[in-house]
């Protein structure tokens, strides 16, 4: 497996890609505490600045959790196509109407009963910091067909086809 680091434009890319293809994630709070508390999210959109964006409930324990602690772990899987991310960043709270309007989702009226005029409806907004992928450069077929032929011939494969890295947005 190589190391590629990637900055700025070409980060927030990365970070866009691979987080919006698995759309769901491990959402952790509390992150001083154990064991931490996490919970699977949709996300919304990771936009051009690598911001990741989530539609809550104002009285979710999560809410809460950021209201004490803004320090947030996200984990990415995309595990049919071997793609991973891992952000760790500041979560901020919106209630304000232009926020809502922009990032509303009609799938989210499931959980809203007045949807996006809900009372209760959130915008939560991850700013990342700390953040790490790892991916695989030729593909799912690819990949499997090197550890396939690894095991089949009981050669070591060299992992060569993945790469992993800092994302520094």
């Amino acid at each position: 497996m190589s190391t590629e680091n990637l900055n700025h434009q070409e980060a927030a890319k990365k970070l866009k890609e691979l987080s919006e293809k698995a759309r769901i994630c491990m959402f952790c709070t509390q992150m001083d505490e154990l064991p931490i508390t996490a919970r699977p999210m949709t996300l919304q959109e990771c936009d051009e600045d690598g911001n990741l964006w989530f539609i809550s409930s104002a009285d979710s324990n999560k809410n809460f959790e950021i209201g004490d602690d803004k320090k947030v772990q996200l984990f990415f899987m995309n595990n049919s196509d071997h793609e991973y991310l891992s952000v760790f960043g500041e979560a901020f709270i919106y209630t304000d109407k232009e926020t809502i309007e922009e990032r509303w989702s009609p799938l989210a009226k499931a959980w809203f009963e007045e949807g996006k005029d809900d009372p209760n409806v959130t915008i939560i907004r991850v700013a990342p910091g700390d953040t790490y992928y790892w991916d695989t450069k030729t593909g799912k077929i690819v990949s499997l067909a090197t550890f396939a032929w690894s095991a089949i011939t009981g050669n070591k494969t060299d992992n060569s086809d993945g790469v992993e890295g800092k994302l520094d947005v």
